[in-house]
């Protein structure tokens, strides 16, 4: 299938099981050259993930300026000078390590998801569950970091009960945040579901979904 065709279907798999919220598809090019990352943008892509710093600012230099960058995956302190003037949120913020370095080297307020690790899985980075409104709260002292949401993994599995129990105890979590009225963690965003399981986290409230595969193969 062509990258037209790929981004076509996504679309309107989207549109038919999402309910009234609206889904950002960030198209995640983390294993693709700046080619087909602006095929993707002819496509009317505009929303971009990477996991490695080298990757995004690749790709920066070589996309049209409107282009937006996630940074999705696990971001060591030392290097979020070299990406934070160019993502539009990083979705793995797991530690107050991280929060002091965002902050510190931003110019401004930076969007982040909390990594959340829901299914407990050792293999899977994230904060358990009972740490996050204590991590968020500690997290006021840094106001250049505005918590927009969470984020997760389901466990790679054909279970659709368990990766949908996965995405759901997300959303409980979220809303308890929410209910919270941080100034500096409005929370209102569920970044959750990849190629595999993208339709399930939508159904499941899905603000955001990371989808690679299905775009690019």
């Amino acid at each position: 299938m062509s990258i037209a065709n790929n981004v076509n279907q996504v679309r309107q798999t989207i549109d038919a099981h999402r309910t009234d919220q609206a889904v950002t598809l960030i198209a995640v090019t983390k294993s693709v050259g700046p080619d087909v990352a602006n095929a993707l943008y002819a496509e009317g892509i505009r929303d971009f993930g990477e996991n490695r710093p080298e990757g995004l600012l690749e790709k920066v230099e070589q996309l049209p300026p409107d282009a937006k960058f996630h940074f999705i995956g696990s971001l060591q302190t030392r290097k979020v000078r070299q990406i934070i003037d160019h993502v539009a949120a990083i979705h793995s913020l797991d530690r107050l390590s991280l929060a002091e370095e965002i902050n510190k080297r931003a110019q401004g307020v930076i969007d982040c998801f909390v990594q959340v690790n829901v299914s407990g899985e050792a293999s899977k980075h994230g904060l358990e569950k009972e740490e996050v409104i204590p991590f968020i709260e500690n997290c006021k002292q840094y106001p250049h970091v505005r918590i927009i949401g969470l984020m997760t993994m389901a466990p790679f599995t054909e279970d659709e009960t368990v990766i949908r129990e996965t995405f759901r105890n997300l959303r409980q979590l979220r809303d308890d945040v929410a209910r919270h009225a941080y100034p500096h963690a409005p929370c209102t965003e569920l970044s959750m579901g990849m190629s595999n399981d993208y339709t399930l986290a939508i159904e499941e409230g899905a603000s955001f979904v990371r989808i690679g595969t299905v775009l690019v193969q």
